[in-house]
């Protein structure tokens, strides 16, 4: 009876949900009628013919309007009662009430779009395109600027290097999936870590990439045609639910979205890419020899996939455009939330398992801010108001403000990596200390591809049920004896952590290749111990992505690591933790130590690694403080 009882309650629960979801909707729509003019299924010419759908909510007025532009893989489709969809009718009504045109557009090969789809790999005139397009719109005052999170931010970049006259601000937020190139960081968006497959697209593709065999639109349709059929098709793919904890186990890895039915042309071709293939720098993807023009509003999180990535190109703009005005016009802001989750900070924010306390910010305020500046021309107070970086520091819970990034009071301390030879699980001897080791006794380890350190926690999004991301209590992840655990001294003074945190590793091994991870970690009185970022290195490309050098048996290396990045208040009574080792996954793809390829082999081979650390081989970490 109780269990009768349970199910009749969720059932209406589900049924009350549905129904205010979709009332929901259709109250935002009714609102939208009202002040809007509201033109979808636009077929947006492109210059090679193909036609992109494209929504376009405007005010009721006689007046000339700035745009607010939206490119996405995602379907908008304003019928049936998607999340998706009532996002995209928010954004819409935000928009207009403001004063904006909002223009949502489907990228080539994506639903109602004509053409083929391409990861990051539709061609860039496809922006600037658009862009000409609703400049030459008789209601458009000639103003563009661009904003999306993820999927629809990672794309500005690249076009905002074309430098269309129009393009006049962007608010890219997510955005690490559109960085390729910066500096010494080479992750081509997202793909690779370190020389290393995240193994994020692998999962993400299995639930976006649409069949070629897909129905498809006739050519030509007229505008009538697709508003009547958009309401009876949404031409929205749904994979079979997949378990992606155990999908993502399957060897070889170019053969995991072949092994659960997922259509898999683009991923055939990206998971044989090397880091510096040049496939990589004809796509969608920003390197840092393109010259960005656009004044920027960056958001990121710190618990997002690639929050290193992003802090770098925001600077690599701010220090290095040729257009002053560009330089002083980029503006950042921090999070400590997960992927896009800028919006769902609460009173008590919990990332992963961690409170982080109130992390709310005026965020829609401060953009459309932003925007009445460089759309409307207005002179509003957005420069006197807005710190050049809003960062939020964990540990103390609260916003905190700088000129730049790393903050300038922030003062590289380093730490030694130190043990008797046993630092092996959080029972072992390693510690964190001021000083090097006077005579190497190096940690020893056993890596096995087949018993891989699982990803616990994180800074990923977008592996289905692989990973949960976050911050997690690491402590029983630590009783394993393939990783090696260095603790500092329990800190007599609270301490702020805040910018880039550099790590470099002396380290050999008996096979030709394998791969060393760190992480980094606050340890509370209470043992608690919650990570803050995470990195990883493919030992191949130590010496640069252009090129593959493979280790000797027992020959020391060195090792610089991709910095990770956090702002984290360390206090008083806590302790400073790394963990290093030579997997994490699925949160990255093992290495199987072979020095093969590595994508097409099914067997690994067992490496049994060291790290190094004395006056010679001084393995360190260097860590951005900022004292009381």
């Amino acid at each position: 009876m109780k269990k009768n009882t349970l199910l009749i309650s969720l059932v209406i629960a589900y049924f009350f949900l549905s129904d205010f979801t979709l009332h929901g909707q259709e109250n935002i729509l009714k609102e939208l009628e009202e002040i809007a003019i509201i033109d979808q299924k636009v077929m947006m010419p492109m210059r090679d013919g193909i036609r992109l759908a494209t929504d376009i909510y405007r005010p009721k007025t006689d007046k000339k309007v700035p745009i607010i532009f939206s490119r996405t893989p995602y379907n908008f489709n304003s019928w049936g009662d998607g999340k998706q969809r009532t996002r995209t009718a928010q954004r819409a009504l935000k928009a207009v009430k403001r004063g904006y045109a909002y223009v949502v557009q489907n990228e080539r090969g994506r639903y109602f779009s004509e053409g083929e789809w391409d990861i990051l790999g539709v061609p860039l005139t496809d922006g600037y395109d658009a862009f000409t397009w609703m400049k030459n719109q008789s209601w458009s005052n000639g103003k563009i600027g661009t904003l999306g999170c993820s999927s629809t931010a990672e794309w500005q970049m690249a076009v905002a290097a074309l430098d269309h006259p129009s393009h006049a601000a962007m608010v890219p937020q997510g955005f690490g999936a559109g960085v390729g190139r910066v500096g010494n960081i080479n992750e081509q968006g997202n793909w690779y870590r370190g020389g290393a497959e995240q193994m994020l697209f692998f999962a993400w593709l299995y639930g976006v990439e649409h069949d070629k065999f897909k129905p498809r639109i006739p050519a030509g349709a007229s505008q009538e045609d697709l508003i009547r059929i958009s309401r009876f098709y949404d031409l929205a793919p749904e994979n079979p639910p997949v378990d992606m904890a155990e999908a993502l186990k399957h060897l070889p890895i170019q053969d995991i979205l072949k092994n659960i039915n997922g259509k898999h042309e683009i991923f055939d071709k990206m998971i044989r890419r090397k880091p510096n293939d040049e496939d990589w720098f004809n796509g969608g993807i920003y390197h840092d020899n393109m010259e960005i023009g656009v004044p920027s509003f960056w958001f990121a999180s710190w618990y997002d996939v690639s929050i290193t990535p992003n802090l770098a190109l925001f600077n690599h703009v701010r220090n290095n455009s040729k257009d002053a005005t560009i330089r002083d016009n980029q503006y950042l802001v921090i999070a400590p939330t997960l992927h896009c989750g800028y919006t769902r900070a609460t009173e008590n924010t919990i990332v992963g398992e961690r409170s982080v306390g109130d992390a709310r910010l005026n965020y829609d305020e401060q953009i459309y801010a932003w925007f009445d500046m460089w759309l409307k021309g207005e002179q509003n107070d957005f420069k006197e108001k807005t710190p050049r970086v809003q960062y939020y520091t964990m540990g103390i819970n609260k916003w905190q403000a700088a000129e730049n990034w790393p903050p300038e009071n922030a003062k590289l301390a380093t730490y030694y990596l130190n043990s008797n030879g046993e630092a092996n699980s959080i029972f072992g001897d390693g510690v964190l200390s001021t000083t090097k080791a006077k005579s190497d006794n190096p940690d020893s380890f056993t890596y096995d591809p087949m018993n891989p350190v699982p990803s616990y926690g994180g800074n990923v999004c977008c592996t289905g049920n692989a990973i949960k991301a976050g911050a997690f209590d690491q402590r029983q992840m630590e009783t394993r004896h393939d990783i090696l655990v260095y603790t500092s001294d329990v800190l007599q003074e609270g301490v702020e952590v805040s910018g880039f945190i550099e790590s470099t590793l002396y380290v050999s091994s008996d096979v030709k290749d394998t791969d060393f991870t760190i992480k980094l970690i606050d340890v509370h009185p209470d043992g608690k111990a919650y990570n803050l970022d995470e990195t990883i290195q493919r030992v191949r490309y130590r010496e640069g992505y252009d090129k593959e050098v493979f280790m000797r048996k027992d020959n020391v290396y060195k090792v610089d690591l991709t910095p990770m990045a956090t702002s984290n208040y360390f206090k008083k009574g806590h302790r400073i933790r790394i963990e290093v080792s030579s997997s994490n996954f699925p949160r990255f793809a093992r290495n199987l130590n072979t020095g093969g390829n590595n994508y097409d082999e099914k067997e690994g081979v067992i490496a049994h690694n060291k790290i190094h650390h004395s006056s010679e081989y001084p393995s360190q970490i260097r860590i951005p403080m900022i004292s009381n």
